[in-house]
């Protein structure tokens, strides 16, 4: 082989936050000098919702899986001792996203930055939460007005900024096919790209500014000969609507650029040091072929199934990227694939499958029209339902899950205590104390900031308005604002939104033939129903707190339904006082709990305490996330009737476990299943 300029390596990231902005600086600053080469802030659940810690729907989330930014001074001690001029930022913030990058930006003045060399991204797509993550705050048109405004400001003040990051990420983990990962995160594009140039806050000749500082962050699964395919038909899509939509000329502005997380979905708590070859082939998907390489790679840990990854699990992923990187010869080739037949076909494939679906969307006049009918969410939400189908029936296999189980004891889990990272839940309070002790002396020495009501009704009167609101937003991070007075002072203005679900127009992935599992627990439903005297037996699913990554309460909503079950499921964001409520109007027989973020520990034996209180102790309470064994034992205790995690993948499995806990609550006899 000729001597040739090795590539340079792509940009190293650990996704990482926790429990407060100084212990979550201490971990950047160790990160950084284990050789990673950015940024990647995770914030916690409050910060991305736009309400302040001490709100009640913040209880139990606090500092859980990111860090808590409630003002200013929060901002200044998360990055206290890294020049930002000199780093590049990633920002996992999408319906608060201005409200961080105001944050940011003045603590960089603060540092003596020349803002203008600012480099990195907040992600800021919204069609996703919508979607899959759920941290939605306001309606689609003004959540697409924010947008704009930001990548308008940036464009001007802020040029090395990426503003918005089109998140394909978290599709594929709501079930999203390579295809419809593809087709929805071009039509967000295109529907922000329109937003954009019909604002009339860039001028025409600027527009290849705006398109060369909108990057991806997609995902990439196991299946990673597919999965580098789609970085490649992803590539030709971008080019070939830039140029034709946008009459975008030079082709470096055409460029796709994307960062990747790859794939969660996959990983397993059953054998979890599988999950550390997954992650390798999934990020072979982005890397080994040159034309579609990735700009920055961000790893999850090999534990994430089972809780929170400690630091040790996270450099882990970082020294997997390092290996690949510094020690094999894949940066030495021009692109390994030119010329392949089957790549080829393959890729030509999805751009014609990929570029149908984008239409299809047009013609129904775009993705925010697609979100407010419904149509996304109930796609992702049947092509979920198909892929745990064929997990269930064995046709898809789960190495450690549903093939090959039989497993020698795990050394790595041995004390799972110490296998995760648990936030100490003593940080709540001392965040909140912290953000009492701001409000308090935010307009006196040292930091003597102007009083915030002017600059919350300046924002207000911005918002009923057309004017750009991030030199609104940037007064009120200058005058001590906090987040929830922010996000509070639009949501008066612009309201809120509760996406649809997409539980009841999803189609039925599993079918009830006779003689199969799913027939068997209709039965059992039906036979329950007519011994309780009832019609049908009701459940209800529940997402108590913030945690908006719906898709396993999605799942169980949906199969309940199919076995006979007629079902409550009012979405995300809701109090354990709501969801006990509405379990007594609507006089369930159960109540399915689900939460991924880790505020079990609070919520659950909340909403028991409130059953008791009614007197409704006859009502079975099932909790279902990423809920480490002690946990699980503790909420039993609590008096929590059933107890599932991802290991628990048989879905038909746990809604006959539901109806078995109904009829003991209710003092029938067990039933027979028969042999």
């Amino acid at each position: 082989m000729t001597e040739r300029q090795k590539d340079r390596p792509w940009l190293m990231r650990t996704y990482a936050g926790h429990s407060t902005a100084e212990a979550s600086n201490e971990l950047y600053r160790r990160n950084l000098a284990k050789g990673q080469t950015g940024l990647s802030v995770a914030f916690d659940l409050p910060t991305q919702t736009g309400y302040d810690p001490d709100h009640i729907l913040a209880r139990g989330e606090v500092g859980r899986v990111g860090v808590p930014v409630a003002h200013l001074g929060d901002m200044r001690r998360l990055f206290q001792d890294i020049p930002l001029e000199q780093m590049n930022t990633s920002m996992t913030i999408n319906a608060t996203a201005m409200w961080l990058l105001a944050l940011y930006q003045v603590v960089a003045e603060e540092q003596g930055a020349d803002i203008t060399k600012l480099q990195g991204t907040t992600q800021n797509d919204i069609v996703k939460e919508y979607l899959s993550r759920g941290t939605h705050v306001f309606p689609p048109g003004p959540s697409l007005r924010l947008t704009t405004d930001m990548i308008a400001y940036t464009v001007s003040h802020i040029p090395k900024w990426n503003p918005i990051n089109i998140c394909s990420y978290h599709l594929q983990e709501a079930g999203a096919t390579p295809v419809q990962e593809i087709a929805y995160a071009m039509s967000t594009a295109i529907a922000v790209l329109d937003a954009v140039r019909d604002s009339g806050q860039v001028p025409q000749e600027r527009m290849g500014d705006v398109v060369a500082r909108i990057s991806f962050f997609v995902n990439a699964g196991v299946r990673f000969i597919e999965e580098m395919c789609k970085m490649r038909a992803f590539g030709r899509i971008w080019d070939k609507v830039t140029r034709e939509r946008y009459g975008i000329e030079d082709p470096k502005q055409r460029r796709f650029r994307y960062g990747v997380q790859v794939n969660s979905l996959g990983l397993t708590e059953a054998q979890p040091e599988n999950n550390v070859q997954r992650i390798v082939l999934e990020m072979l998907a982005v890397t080994l072929s040159k034309d579609a390489r990735a700009r920055a790679v961000q790893l999850p840990a090999w534990n994430e199934a089972l809780g929170l990854p400690r630091p040790w699990d996270q450099q882990w992923s970082l020294r997997i990227q390092q290996v690949l990187a510094y020690e094999s010869d894949l940066l030495e080739y021009d692109d390994i694939f030119e010329g392949s037949k089957v790549i080829e076909a393959k890729v030509e494939q999805l751009v014609a499958d990929s570029l149908a679906e984008i239409d299809r969307i047009e013609e129904m006049g775009g993705a925010m029209a697609a979100v407010e009918s419904g149509y996304l969410k109930s796609q992702l939400v049947s092509s979920h339902a198909e892929r745990r189908a064929r997990i269930e029936s064995g046709e898809e296999k789960i190495i450690g899950v549903n093939a090959f189980e039989g497993t020698e004891p795990n050394p790595l889990t041995a004390d799972l205590d110490t296998a995760i990272m648990t936030v100490d839940p003593a940080v709540e309070a001392r965040v909140i104390e912290s953000l009492q002790k701001w409000r308090d002396t935010r307009y006196q020495p040292p930091f003597n900031h102007p009083r915030p009501c002017k600059a919350l009704e300046r924002l207000k009167e911005a918002a009923k308005g057309t004017d750009n609101l991030m030199e609104a937003t940037l007064e009120c991070a200058r005058a001590g604002v906090t987040t929830g007075e922010w996000a509070g002072a639009l949501r008066e203005v612009f309201g809120e939104f509760r996406a649809p679900t997409g539980v009841s127009s999803a189609p039925v992935a599993v079918a009830a033939e006779p003689g199969s599992a799913l027939a068997e627990v209709r039965g059992k439903v039906d036979a329950t129903a007519r011994d309780l005297g009832v019609g049908k037996l009701r459940f209800l699913v529940g997402k108590p707190g913030l945690d908006g990554h719906s898709n396993g309460a999605e799942q169980i909503a949906v199969r309940a339904r199919d076995a006979g079950f007629e079902v409550v499921y009012q979405g995300i964001r809701l109090t354990p006082e709501q969801i006990v409520d509405a379990a007594l109007a609507e006089d369930v027989h159960a109540v399915g709990l689900s939460i991924l973020s880790g505020s079990h520990a609070q919520l659950v034996p909340d909403v028991l305490q409130r059953l008791r209180v009614a007197g409704a102790t006859d009502i079975p309470v099932i909790a279902g996330g990423i809920i480490p064994n002690g946990d699980a034992e503790q909420l039993k205790e609590a008096g929590v009737a059933a107890v599932f995690t991802p290991k628990d993948f048989d879905i038909t499995g746990i809604i006959g476990r539901i109806v078995d806990e109904i009829r003991k609550a209710n003092k029938l006899d067990p039933l027979e299943v028969p042999a």
